[in-house]
């Protein structure tokens, strides 16, 4: 007899018992009462067994959810630098809550533990956190040309869970990733006896993936594989003769299996680290300097680091200028505010993926580092905005955009702080002149948006390299043109 059964009878019982006898007034119906104590003692330990086996069962859960748990030890920032480890985390804490969910509803406590289940409903990750983690991934398998076995330097992913994320490339019809996503959950298939997917399902697919890639022979075969598995399969059938009869007609059938190592632009490959000699034999003959600001005063006894990065338009490093202390700090006030961040008109896009939050001065460590930059950079900080913290997330990205445009009191300048190192991925590029920044904790650096002439930099346009292994935090201050008519005085050439 199940739980809820018993618990029925008790109560059933208990309802005849008051509403269709009164037992004061007949002995015969009290002797009745010894036979319905033995029940309703009999009923009442059924229920005790439901409730025990129901409790041995959540602690089985409870016990394996804490064997897979990636915060066992160690520090979990470094648990979920890997991506591949950090969608595990995202995709077994929703499945998780409905095994919770499962077994607890059946528990004599339910109702009083609804409350805290459903305030815990509302902070977990949701089906679309799953599909864009997954986009995340296949993003950095674009950008660093990886494939699935070796996307992540210490986890693996199940067969449900590589299976998700051909699904995800499947719907973003970027189908040679499926196909090799597929082949991966396929060969994963045959080591593990648990799984929701089946093999017909995963031929199937990799048949229909290898034929939107074009490669026709690879779909004959894994459609034949599938009508071999399942003879009576009418829609392989189909889909078999219709793709025999197209690689008749079809002479190219590219290679699905083998990614293309060549770059479509200049951005995947810096991101890369594929940097022109040229480039690099110009960065070798820049210089270094202790730099006073100009003059100010308060840099005169201690003045700052600068690296040149580049000459034009003119990409300077500033080290140390935050510090170990200073850097926690920013991202401990942040952490309660951020919130995804946007482009343009506040769009939220995958072009930036990332969160950020705007920080005012009345923060004591900000209003700082503020009139560190003024100092720094010689400009005035009154019209400029408040200092921004991100962070990134899995494979997170600013692709290549301009921090300005024409308008009115436009952006002159920008200066980027990094608050963290950055493992692998992360850097800051500059696809117009193949300049790449690698993040580096502390430091930061400097350029202007705009020429001297109030127009657009074009050589400025940059970019922010997916996040492959690590956890990036930046800050960045973008100073606006009014207030800086005295501090960098314009220019009538239309070169300057």
């Amino acid at each position: 007899m199940g739980m809820k059964e018993p618990l029925l009878f008790v109560v059933c019982f208990w309802i005849v018992c008051i509403t269709g006898h009164e037992f004061f007034s007949s002995t015969d119906q009290i002797v009745q009462l010894v036979e319905k104590e033995k029940e309703l003692l009999g009923a009442f330990s059924l229920y005790i067994d439901a409730e025990e086996e129901n409790l041995r069962t959540l602690k089985r859960v409870l016990l394996i959810l804490q064997l897979v748990s990636v915060f066992d030890s160690g520090d979990p920032e470094q648990s979920v630098s890997d991506p591949v480890a950090a969608y595990k985390l995202l995709r077994r804490l929703r499945t998780e809550w409905r095994t919770i969910v499962k077994y607890t509803q059946r528990g004599l406590y339910q109702e009083k533990f609804k409350e805290l289940l459903d305030l815990a409903f509302l902070q977990i990750p949701r089906q679309n956190d799953l599909d864009e983690a997954a986009s995340g991934l296949i993003r950095l398998q674009e950008i660093y040309k990886l494939y699935p076995h070796n996307i992540s330097i210490g986890k693996s992913l199940s067969v449900d869970e590589a299976f998700d994320v051909g699904l995800v490339a499947y719907e973003e019809d970027k189908f040679q990733h499926a196909f090799l996503w597929f082949v991966y959950s396929l060969n994963k298939l045959s080591e593990t006896e648990f799984s929701s997917v089946t093999k017909e399902e995963l031929l199937h697919l990799l048949g229909s993936s290898a034929y939107h890639f074009g490669s026709l022979p690879v779909a004959i075969y894994f459609t034949q594989q599938l009508l071999n598995l399942d003879p009576t399969n009418e829609d392989a059938r189909l889909e078999l003769a219709f793709y025999r009869d197209l690689r008749l007609k079809r002479a190219s059938n590219p290679d699905i299996f083998t990614l293309n190592q060549e770059s479509s632009n200049s951005y995947e490959a810096l991101c890369r680290g594929e940097v022109d000699e040229r480039t690099s034999k110009k960065q070798r003959a820049l210089s270094c300097r202790y730099s006073t600001g100009g003059g100010n005063p308060r840099l005169i006894y201690a003045p700052v680091k600068e690296e040149e990065e580049w000459a034009e338009p003119r990409i300077i490093r500033i080290h140390d200028i935050l510090s170990d202390k200073e850097t926690e700090i920013l991202k401990n006030i942040s952490r309660p505010y951020l919130t995804r961040s946007r482009v343009g008109q506040g769009t939220v896009s995958k072009i930036r993926v990332s969160q950020s939050v705007g920080l005012m001065e009345e923060d004591p460590v900000v209003a700082r580092v503020s009139q560190r930059i003024a100092d720094i950079t010689g400009l005035s900080i009154k019209t400029a905005e408040p200092l921004q913290v991100q962070n990134y997330g899995i494979g997170g990205r600013y692709e290549p955009h301009y921090d300005a445009s024409d308008d009115e009191d436009e952006r002159i300048a920008t200066f980027l702080i990094y608050m963290s190192d950055v493992e692998i991925g992360g850097a800051t590029v500059f696809p117009k002149i193949g300049v790449k920044v690698k993040p580096e904790k502390g430091s930061a650096v400097f350029w202007y948006n705009l020429l001297q002439n109030g127009s657009l930099d074009l050589k400025t346009q940059h970019a922010g390299c997916p996040v492959l292994v690590g956890n990036k935090w930046v800050a960045n201050k973008w100073i606006h043109e009014f207030g800086q008519e005295f501090r960098r005085p314009c220019s009538l050439s239309e070169w300057e």
